[in-house]
């Protein structure tokens, strides 16, 4: 698939180089154009780098791999979104990483929806560290990844392209469960960062 990943951090870096190694056709989108085209070229595969527009317009999924506090201008600079998948990988949190800023009647992801009310929003990502993005970090460990939004297509989508880069894609409903889902993520951080067990541990849902 054609995807853009705007932002160039860790996150960005990790789902970029992942997708880029499974086939897909990478766009990595910053304000910083550089720092875009560095990644770029260091993912390879044919990974292009420019401006958010540019590396919107030639996604059919745009992946928002930014802070919470950056995606609405983020929005705004990626112009016309309409018949795009928007995936939101954020959880809302403070400065010192330890609560949420936002949640219980509403979530990232369903103000993200807000924002863009012309592309269906699928919250997706947000309960893998970066550290675990890359296929070769999971050797032997099938991770999940809880895929929810309204849009039962755009959720097919997402759900796809987390399947190839071995993950496991797990339904979790309506785009609102995001408001349970974001507080999965921040405990996850917890256990990750003030619980010792350090970024090599993800929450699953098991089956009995």
């Amino acid at each position: 698939m054609k995807i853009a990943i705007i932002g160039t951090g860790n996150m960005g870096a990790g789902l970029a180089s992942a997708l880029a190694a499974a086939g897909h056709e990478i766009s990595v989108g910053a304000r910083d154009l550089t720092q875009a085209a560095a990644l770029a070229e260091k993912i390879g595969h044919g990974a292009v780098g420019g401006g958010i527009a540019a590396a919107a317009k030639l996604a059919d999924v745009v992946i928002l791999a930014l802070p919470f506090g950056a995606v609405a201008e983020a929005i705004k600079l990626a112009g016309d979104l309409a018949g795009k998948v928007l995936v939101d990988i954020s959880n809302p949190i403070s400065p010192d990483y330890k609560e949420l800023t936002i949640g219980h009647t509403t979530s990232a992801a369903e103000e993200i929806q807000k924002l863009a009310p012309q592309a269906p929003v699928v919250k997706a990502f947000n309960t893998i560290f970066a550290q675990l993005l890359a296929p070769e970090s999971r050797t032997g460990k099938t991770l999940q990844v809880f895929v929810a939004g309204d849009d039962a297509t755009a959720k097919a989508t997402v759900s796809g392209l987390a399947q190839s880069i071995g993950f496991e894609a797990v339904e979790a409903g309506p785009l609102s469960n995001s408001r349970f889902i974001e507080p999965i993520g921040e405990m996850n951080i917890h256990f990750g960062y003030f619980l010792g067990k350090g970024p090599s541990v993800a929450p699953a849902w098991v089956q009995i």
